[in-house]
């Protein structure tokens, strides 16, 4: 993860704005539709949401977290940029921000019971992203899971986002295939992708259809776990 995103703290939400502006939809939009999914994966796979401790690895300026405010027991985040903490912790003031070096995570083992990076992944340097994950592993309690939320590369709409927003360029998106090796590299059991994201507007309908295709691979982003062995 690159500390260059200090020079896009003041301007994240509308820079992301530009690059998905073709979809009709504000960052809001996707930032809650991944909340609120989260929210679903970590009660299906680890119990109930309010009664754990979470992490944001990767957290940005903090947009996903006011989505997640009450939802877990406690919510920290941490990043590279000091510019993205900043901005993360006056808008979730009752949440704890921390800088990570990129290296290790700046806690001891069996600090939280879910870890999750969202749109991260593809930041890492492909060499680094196994210890990104082993990472997160690291500091899970027994039975704990990280969850990350990753670009669809067979996705086109996500691609043409991803073209379009000037600090994606350059990056290359990462395969559901790929980040299961990743979690499987950093000692952690993966499970199947989720896919979501298929349909740009709101609506309750809209997100049980989505449910019904969460095994289908077309959707704009992805949801894979891992469990701590």
């Amino acid at each position: 993860m690159s500390p260059g995103f200090d020079r896009y703290s003041d301007s994240y939400r509308e820079t992301v704005q530009r690059s998905i502006s073709f979809s009709g939809q504000d960052v809001d939009f996707f930032s809650e539709v991944k909340a609120r999914h989260l929210e679903a994966t970590v009660a299906r796979r680890r119990g109930r949401p309010e009664a754990l401790d979470a992490l944001d690895a990767g957290c940005g300026t903090g947009i996903t977290d006011g989505f997640l405010r009450g939802s877990f027991g406690s919510l920290t985040g941490v990043d590279v940029s000091d510019g993205m903490l900043g901005r993360a912790r006056a808008a979730n003031p009752e949440n704890q921000y921390e800088a990570y070096d990129g290296r290790r995570l700046p806690y001891p083992e069996k600090s939280f019971d879910v870890a999750f990076a969202i749109s991260v992944l593809h930041h890492v340097p492909v060499g680094e992203r196994n210890e990104l994950c082993a990472e997160m592993g690291r500091v899970l309690r027994p039975g704990g899971i990280v969850v990350l939320y990753e670009h669809n590369p067979v996705n086109p709409l996500s691609r043409l986002a991803v073209a379009r927003c000037p600090f994606d360029r350059g990056v290359r998106l990462v395969s559901p295939r790929e980040a299961a090796r990743h979690l499987r590299a950093g000692g952690l059991a993966a499970g199947r992708p989720d896919y979501i994201l298929f349909f740009p507007w709101r609506g309750a309908a809209l997100r049980r259809a989505e449910e019904a295709l969460r095994g289908v691979p077309l959707g704009a982003q992805y949801c894979l776990s891992g469990r701590r062995r």
